[in-house]
This record gives C-alpha cells, structure tokens and sequence, in this order.
C-alpha cells in the first residue's frame, strides 16, 4: 500500500459515464400477508398487491371484523396484547423484479434495507442471499453475485416474520422504512467506511479529521486518487484535498486526511449548519466512484463543572423519549413523517431526544441533522436476559456486535448525535456478566467511534421483598455518562459518593419535570432531563391512564382492550399540544405563563393518575354542565403570585408553590378566564380561556399545500370543528365523513384518542376533543389534490393541495 497526500489544486480528470449511484427502490412491490412459498423467480404473485414502501401491515384492517374482537387493526387475538396495542404480525411476502442495464453490466449491486420488522430472509433469483433478525438494524447486501446478466429480469424475494411476544411496545410489521438499490463500479468508496470528525475549533479554524476506505475488487492492484471536497452551507468550496494510494486485488485500503476550514459556520441547536462533503476515486484519470454526505462541525464535551458543552457553550438538555412510531401512519418511516416529528419537537422546546430503545429510523436521524435536534443514540432494550419470551436475548450472543457496528457505522459522521446508549433497563445490570457485557458493548462501539461517551437508561433495583434497593454499581462502571431512570432524587446523593459521574434523567414523568429541571438548572454535573415521553406512541396501552374511578379503586400501570395508545406524551397521537406540555413550557421558560382547568368528576368519584400520566385538564373555560359548580383552575408560572379573572372580576391572588403552581377554586360562569403573573405587584403575561360558542363549521389545515409528486411527499390535514370565532370546541365530538380525490391518496386517517379503536384508519372517525385528521400521500403526477370533510348539520368543507 502506497499513500500520498497533496493538497488538491486543479483537477484536470474526466469522468466515466455511469448511472446514478444511489436510487430509491420503494416502488411497484408486490405484497401477501400469510405463509407462503414464493422465494423462486417462478412463483405466481399476479394475485398479490402492488404497494410502495414504507409499510406496516400492522394498522391495515384485520378481516372478519366484529365489535369487541376484532376492531380495524386490533384484534383480542393480539399475541402482543396491551404491550403491542392489540394489533397483529404473522408472516408477510414482497417481491419486486428489475433489469440490469447494459450500461450497468459490470457494475457492484448492492440492496439496502434501513429496516424491516421483524426477522426477514432476503432471496435474489430464489438464491437465499441474508438473514437478518434485529427489526430496527440498517443493513446491507452485496447481491452481486447472485444477479442476471444485464437485460435479463432479477426477482428480489422479502419474508417477514413478527411473531410471538418480541417486544414491549408497537412495532410494527414489514419492510417499514426505506430500500435502496446501490450501484457502482468493481473499485469504490465503501458507504460506511468513511469517518468524519471535527478535532477541534480554535481560533477560527476547524481542524478535521477524515478517513475513507477504498475498495478494490478487481483482479489485479491499481492505483487511486482520493479527492476530498468540502462545501459550504453557502455553497461554497471552502477546502479541498488530495491522496494516491494503491490497493492490492481484492482487499480496501483506509485513506487518512486532515482538512482545515477557515471561518466555519458552526452546527447547532439553532443554526445546524451543514457542509456537503465529497469524496471521489480515481484511476487513470477516470472517475470511478463518488460519495456525497452532509457533515456538520461542532464540537462537544462533558464535564462535572460545566455539563455538556456544544461548541463551547454549556447547553441543557431539554430532552424527551421517543419511540419509532409516526402514529396514526404505524411504524411506516416516511421522511416527511420523521421530519414533522422534529418539527413539533422543537416548536415545543425540545433540543434533545432519547431514541427509545432501539436505532431510530435514517430518514429520522436525516430530520435531526437537518433541523437541529440532538441526539442519545441507543441500541438494544435487552442484553442476554429476556423482558418477552421472543425478544432479541435469544439472538443477542451471535448478533449484537454485527447490530451495534452497523448503528455506529451508519451514525458516526451525523453533527447530531451526542451519545451512544448501549441499552435501557437492562435486567442483568448489576450483575458481573452484565458488568462484562457492558465492557463488550463499549469496546465494540470504540473499534469505530472513540470521540462520543457512551451511557445507558438505568433504573432501580429491587430487592425480593422491594423494601430496600440493591446498588447499581455495576450498571454504571463502564458508562462515560449515567443516565437515571425515575431517579432524579438522588442526584446530590450519588455526587457526594461519586463526584466525577456526569448524571442525567434518561427517563422522567411529567408530574416530577418542576424537582427533575430545578436539578438540571441548579447542578453542573445533571446535564438534562428526558421526559417519558415526548409523544403519544402506539402500545404500552394506557400506561399515562388517568380515569374516574371509586374511592377505593386502584389505578393499573396498562389498560386492557380498548386501549392502544401510551397516553403519556406531552403531545398527542395527531400533534396536539397536551396540557402537561403547557407546564412544561413554563419550567423551560419558553412561556412565561400557562393554565388549565380541571375536568370535573361525578359525585362518589375521585380521579386517580399512573405515575406516568398526568389529570386530565382542559384548555377551555366550557362546562355548560356544570355552571355555578366550583372548578379547579391551575395556574402555572415561575412569577412570585397570580392573579385570576373571570369576566374581568378578581377571582383571587395566590403565590406560587415549589412546583410553579397556583390552584384556584372557582365556580363556573361562562365568559372569559384570565390569570396574570403577579412579581412586586406589578402585572406581567396573562393567559386566557374562554367559553366556546356553538358548532359553526369543520376546519381544515393542511400543514403542507404543496407536495412533491414522488409518491413519498405527505401533508397532515387537521380537521376541527370550530365555532363562529374560530374556537376549536374542544367538549364537542362527533362522527365527521373524509375524502380525497385528485393526485393523492388518504393513507392514514384517525384521532389522537388512546381507546377509540374505529376510529382508527377510518374515513369516518369520530372527532376527539374537537379534532381528527387526515394523512394524504402524494401520488407521482403533477395535479391537484381535493380533501373534504362532512358532519351531519355541517357545511362540507374542502381544502386543495397541488403536487408538482
């Protein structure tokens, strides 16, 4: 091996003509649900349906449908049960052929699977080519070897099998996220073998570190040149370099670089800056390969004096636990899904985000770099010791390295991840084999990225008799940062006996945030809090339950049949807003005030909350019902006192409690409550609630009017029924009627209600709190898309979308 590094002046080369190196490969699958045969290229799969991906079978509607069993998607029958939401895997076939060109006849050929649930057998022209068994892994095959000749037909064969009790929560079911077909010449860059980081900024420079690997499958040794380009967010060359180097037949050849960037545009929470990088190979003056991907320069570090620096400036985390689900679109890992979930993440406040607990999905972790929003990558929900019959323990000793290196390798180059997470709630976490596995997780996470600190979701554990909590020494040997599950309390604790640990929440519930953030604000070496969970998610079914039940009832921590949802986001299932998130923003001090009334209860009942829920509040002053009753109204700020109005007249004045709280008692009148924050008596921000009108019309809002007609682009249309001022009735529910005609296609449809089950997929839900919504795809021509929306005693309502 030979390499010569030279800084890249001029470059005088030509390139070969070759086909796009990367193509999306969702389209025109052929799809069956059920056991099948259908691995040969001869196998009959006319009958089949021809769908594009990403999909989840999972939410599609059972058959044989009968009330109280088998409701839309949810079946009695679930093997998941309450953990699953009810639904239902089994086994499911896609296949989908292609024709080489001739123009890409000695071409590489690689499939590129950013996910499929759960275990799935890839076979090409009925050669078994991979097996993969960890539903949330990227993965890669050469198929290559295995192709037709150029202009003769190739058959891809998927099976997918999710069975048994896998998991925890809702998984979905399918080849979910995205495919890609991958094509390049016999010498190339290897897609993952190339590793970008910033080494420092200092002085306004950046000083980069980068490697990328070459590959040479030919029959013989041949010499490269490797060009690096960075350009500017601007657009702008702002670096180049240059390397020679040769690689022997049959092997690859990592090239080291060091790029220096004058000025740089630093990557962060608020301004993610990203550089586009571009590496090229080449050979006697023909381009052989190039390689595009986005960076993005910052630095990070930890400390118990300062907490978490980016880019020097010490940074909290207002962090919040998601799973992998879009809602009502199951797991189906469209871009714009992914890229909305960052959206209302950061509209809410949040900067960080715990994907949990398993690799989020790329076009996910794309939206994260793009928009700002860091990130605790995390891998596996169980090590050796099982939490389902049918997890991933039993694939965990042959599997886990393979899985973590393809996390790490896929994600080491993103501005947006800060951590590597090595698992959450692991059953052997005190024990010297899950001290041992912890080292083994961690040292196959170094072999690839050693500038990130790698931590872990750790909760308590109990002894037999859980009257005393056993020490989790272990848990925490081998973790550069501790994360804490619902152990916010002993942080100054833990300092004492430790006071070089790096603490923070990896897990917390909203009726703890005030004690939670009062401890990241006050103490350096607490660096965030992770609130369970950011948003609603499918399974874990009623775990936020909070009801209406006897004195002497206890709450449960999962609800059975109805229940489907988690409930214990602080936004909901369609993107709303939920009054817990209204609290939330006064502790993070992005509003300065909020507040909320409390649902009444019949007499002989009380209302009880989960530990991971929250009471149920509402954000409007209408109880018709209940007029001359007394409601409880809550205030939130971090002001000294409140004051509250109801019709302009002074209800009362009250400080504020150690939780940011002020509770009123007020009888009901209609009209319109207002609560000011009172400092030294002077009057600050002010929040209203008012009574809503009657009925007066359906709206809708699509949040994207135009749509890329790529079959992939999406727009969310949220329907309300408003009053005469444009009030969103949120105490009045009813059945609404939903269509969509043009160039798009409704395909997903529903409310943010945890039980409503029929509602769920159907164009005639049932509005909860005043809401619904529907998820159009669009369709691959240009054209116009009409959405309409009916309720009896209601003027249709219709809004047009363009594709283009």
């Amino acid at each position: 091996m030979r390499i010569v590094t030279t800084l890249l002046l001029v470059v005088l080369f030509t390139s070969q003509a070759f086909s796009q190196r990367k193509v999306l490969f969702d389209n025109d699958w052929r799809f069956q649900l059920g056991i099948q045969q259908a691995e040969q290229p001869t196998f009959n799969d006319a009958s089949w349906r021809i769908i594009d991906l990403p999909h989840d079978w999972g939410i599609e509607h059972l058959p044989n449908q009968e009330p109280g069993k088998v409701v839309g998607p949810f079946s009695k029958e679930s093997a998941g049960g309450f953990a699953t939401g009810n639904t239902v895997g089994g086994e499911g076939w896609y296949r989908k052929s292609f024709v080489i060109p001739k123009e890409d006849a000695n071409k590489r050929h690689e499939l590129y699977f950013e996910g499929i649930y759960n275990q799935s057998e890839i076979w090409v022209n009925g050669q078994k080519v991979y097996r993969n068994v960890y539903g949330y892994t990227t993965f890669r095959v050469d198929i290559t070897p295995y192709c037709n000749r150029a202009g003769k037909e190739n058959t891809i064969a998927v099976r997918v099998l999710n069975e048994g009790k896998n998991s925890r929560w809702y998984t979905g079911s399918g080849i979910y996220r995205h495919v890609w077909l991958i094509r390049t010449a016999s010498s190339y860059l290897e897609d993952w073998g190339t590793f970008i980081h910033t080494a420092s900024v200092q002085n306004q420079q950046a000083d980069i570190s980068l490697s990328t690997t070459v590959v040479n499958s030919d029959k013989k040794e041949k010499d490269y040149t490797v060009n690096v380009t960075f350009i500017s967010p601007k657009g702008e060359i702002v670096a180049q370099s240059s390397s020679q180097t040769s690689v022997a037949k049959g092997s690859k050849v990592i090239v080291p670089f060091e790029i220096q960037v004058q000025k740089p545009l630093l990557w962060n929470t608020d301004a993610p800056h990203l550089y586009e990088v571009k590496i090229s190979l080449w050979n006697n003056n023909i381009k052989e390969d190039e390689y595009v991907l986005p960076f993005g320069i910052r630095t990070i570090q930890y400390s118990v004096e300062k907490g978490f620096e980016l880019n020097g400036v010490p940074t909290l985390l207002k962090g919040g636990c998601v799973h992998h689900d879009n809602g009502l679109l199951g797991s189906a890992s469209f871009d714009r899904a992914e890229e909305r979930k960052i959206q209302l993440l950061k509209q809410n406040g949040y900067n960080a985000v715990r994907g949990s607990h398993n690799p989020m999905s790329e076009s996910f972790m794309n939206a994260c770099d793009r928009l700002g929003m860091l990130v605790i990558d995390e891998a596996f929900d169980q090590w050796r010791s099982k939490k389902n019959d049918a997890d991933y323990h039993l694939y965990f000793d042959e599997w886990s390295a393979k899985d973590l290196q393809n996390l790490v390798l896929r994600d080491r180059n993103r501005p947006s991840v800060i951590m590597w997470s090595i698992g959450n709630e692991i059953r052997e976490r005190i024990s010297e084999r899950g001290k041992a596995t912890a080292l083994y997780l961690k040292n196959e996470i170094l072999q690839f990225d050693n500038t990130r600190p790698i931590t872990a979701g750790v909760n308590k554990y109990w002894n037999k008799d859980r009257t005393a909590m056993i020490p989790l020494d272990n848990a925490f040997y081998h973790l550069d940062i501790a994360g804490y599950n619902y152990m916010w309390r002993f942080f100054e604790e833990k300092h004492v006996r430790f006071p070089e640990r790096i603490m923070y929440s990896s897990e917390s519930v909203a009726t703890e945030a005030a004690g939670n953030w009062d401890k990241v604000e006050r103490l350096p070496y607490v660096i965030g809090d992770f609130i369970w969970t950011a948003m609603d998610y499918l399974g874990e079914s009623g775990l936020g339950n909070s009801f209406e039940v006897d004195p002497q009832e206890n709450v449960h921590q999962f609800m059975e049949w109805p229940w489907f949802n988690g409930w214990c986001g602080d936004i909901d299932l369609i993107g709303i807003k939920k009054p817990q998130s209204y609290y939330r923003d006064v502790l993070w001090r992005e509003r300065a005030i909020s507040m909320a009334v409390e649902t009444p209860v019949p007499a002989g009942k009380i209302k009880k909350v989960s530990f991971w829920g929250w009471r149920e509040e509402s954000l409007s002053w209408t109880f018709p019902e209940f007029e001359n009753d007394t409601l409880k109204v809550n205030v939130y700020t971090r002001a000294a006192g409140v004051r509250l109005y109801l019709n302009n007249t002074l209800v009362g004045e009250q400080t504020i409690d150690t939780l940011y709280t002020a509770s009123f008692r007020v009888p009901y009148q209609p009209g319109i409550l207002r609560a000011v924050e009172v400092n030294n008596n002077i009057e600050g921000a002010s929040t209203v609630l008012q009574t809503q009108g009657k009925p007066a019309a359906l709206r809708l809002t699509p949040d994207k009017s135009q749509l890329k007609a790529d079959g992939q682009d999406l727009s969310y249309v949220l329907i309300e029924l408003i009053d005469e001022q444009g009030n969103v009735l949120l105490n009045t529910d009813r059945k609404i009627e939903i269509e969509c005609n043009g160039n798009g296609t409704i395909i997903a449809s529903g409310n943010a209600s945890p039980t409503d089950m029929e509602s769920f997929g159907s164009s005639r839900p049932m509005l909860f709190k005043g809401r619904a919504m529907a998820i159009i795809r669009a369709g691959k021509e240009t054209g116009t898309i009409e959405v309409r929306a009916a309720a009896e005693g209601m003027k249709e309502t219709k809004v047009t979308l363009s594709t283009h």
